[in-house]
């Protein structure tokens, strides 16, 4: 079984002495000495000590490039020694040393939310398909999604709700409009920095090869 616990930092001191008996002794006795195994238990707790230390580094999700990978690791290594430091104030000695793998989340880079819009986007080709549609997107549109749908705080959160808007929301306009029919596909580009849809013949060919 998996336990998780969300932001343990907040935890009642109580919680972290339960802790320490699990992770010292693999079972966990109520007060009337019953015991509950926790053997073969994986227990995951979060945390979001040190996020200000994130907040107030660079911008590592778009400002390092390809050709930057030695600065983008340097960077994280930098973070993560920081963050670590800023454990070993928060937490007892005994718990951390009871963890058998802490594990700092990067952030996210550009390719790494290029990868997230080609998943939402294959969700919603999905869902389309039931309407005998197909979604499709020029690799501008992708990047202007990746783009305006990425926050240094909140990471790809309000992508999913960005796509939705400039995507969905429009597509079911567009179709209840009658502009997108079944069987037909719908292209999804930018103009004027702004998320159009179209028909695939509509886009210069240069664009059409990139959807494809």
């Amino acid at each position: 079984s998996i336990v998780v616990f969300d932001e343990i930092e907040k935890a009642h001191p109580e919680a972290f002495n339960m802790l320490l008996q699990i992770m010292e002794e693999g079972h966990l006795s109520d007060a009337k000495g019953q015991q509950v195994n926790f053997r073969n238990t994986i227990i995951i707790m979060t945390s979001n000590v040190g996020a200000d230390t994130i907040k107030r580094g660079p911008n590592l999700g778009f400002a390092f490039q390809q050709d930057d990978a030695a600065a983008y690791e340097s960077t994280n290594a930098e973070i993560r020694k920081k963050l670590m430091d800023q454990l070993k104030r928060s937490f007892r000695p005994e718990f951390i040393n009871r963890v058998d793998s802490i594990i700092v989340f990067r952030q996210l880079a550009e390719e790494h939310i290029r990868t997230i819009v080609d998943i939402i986007l294959g969700r919603v080709n999905e869902r389309l398909a039931e309407h005998e549609l197909v979604l499709d997107a020029t690799d501008a549109a992708k990047s202007w999604l990746a783009k305006h749908g990425y926050d240094a705080e909140y990471g790809a959160r309000p992508l999913r709700r960005l796509i939705q808007m400039e995507v969905e929301d429009k597509l079911s306009d567009a179709v209840l409009a009658g502009e997108f029919k079944p069987g037909q596909t719908v292209l999804v580009d930018v103009e004027d920095d702004q998320i159009v849809l179209k028909h695939p013949e509509m886009a210069p060919p240069e664009e059409a090869i990139a959807a494809n």
